[in-house]
């Protein structure tokens, strides 16, 4: 594949993915060369929590109403182990090749992503966790595989023919954590599914609040990868409810605290959590109602 092809074809917006990827990454490296480093915050938790839920985003969500789920190849084990440590030798170009191979033996875009993407991102982690590559190669091999990864997304239709009236998401990360990585991974999941899906970025308490005040989201996520108090969720929640303009607004909750404590959903007044993006799109999609008057937007 020739360079002017790759430029365009990964050039925008490559430099804030990167720098989005190597944040989080970079604060863990910081706190294990100082011997603090906490078991939430291990290069393995940040990939599994972070940066594999992105990978998922290309899937628009399989078998949809009124849409059939095509019959999928599977990837053989040993190609995925051979490909798994193709993102410290390949550029992003390179990768796309041999991903490209698999689609056209019949690999669908879902199997791409579980079986072959992710856990290339899972084994650049342990390789780090045993100090075989450093930083620098970890960093730009996730940051290959999303590239791959938004590629091959782009190149799949969108299903926003099939709603009506589409449903509107607001995703945050709880007020005060940094994690915004999951937010935003999420957000684009519903976007690619039909919604109309918006993240916020660092926000403060009252930004939410006010923000969900303005506009009559359909649901509100919230994505919590450090621990908090349950009352302090359960406090904001209904802040939302009270707040919001849509009195029948659905709140979502996720993240490693809710998967560890499923019962939290309940006791924080939430309505529902998923463990991942698209098991997540598909709870939502049964929470909320679609209105049955055609959007003009749409045409």
């Amino acid at each position: 594949m020739g360079e002017s092809k790759a430029s365009s074809m990964f050039g925008a917006g490559s430099e804030l993915l990167r720098g989005v990827i190597s944040a989080p990454l970079e604060r863990v490296r910081r706190k294990g060369a100082v011997g603090k480093l906490a078991p939430g915050d291990s290069v393995n938790t940040m990939i599994e929590g972070e940066i594999i839920p992105r990978l998922l985003m290309a899937h628009s969500s399989g078998a949809r109403q009124g849409v059939k789920a095509k019959q999928s190849r599977p990837i053989d084990p040993a190609d995925a182990a051979r490909f798994a440590t193709l993102p410290l030798q390949l550029e992003a170009a390179g990768l796309l090749e041999e991903v490209d191979v698999f689609i056209a033996d019949g690999a669908s875009v879902e199997t791409i992503c579980l079986d072959l993407l992710a856990p290339s991102a899972r084994k650049l982690g342990e390789m780090w966790e045993s100090d075989e590559c450093d930083f620098l190669d970890v960093t730009m091999g996730l940051w290959r595989l999303q590239e791959v990864m938004r590629e091959i997304a782009a190149r799949a239709p969108t299903e926003r023919a099939y709603l009506l009236t589409p449903r509107s998401v607001l995703f945050s990360p709880m007020p005060g954590d940094n994690h915004n990585f999951g937010a935003l991974m999420i957000e684009e999941v519903f976007a690619r599914a039909g919604w109309r899906s918006e993240a916020l970025v660092k926000p403060e308490r009252r930004e939410l609040i006010d923000r969900l005040g303005r506009q009559p989201f359909d649901m509100v996520g919230l994505t919590l990868t450090r621990d908090c108090p349950s009352s302090a969720l359960a406090n904001l929640i209904k802040a939302i409810r009270n707040a919001s303009v849509n009195p029948d607004i659905v709140v979502f909750v996720g993240g490693r605290m809710i998967n560890e404590n499923p019962g939290l959903v309940q006791d924080v007044g939430a309505d529902g959590t998923a463990p991942d993006a698209l098991s997540a799109l598909e709870i939502a999609e049964k929470l909320v109602k679609v209105s049955a008057i055609p959007d003009a937007n749409l045409r």
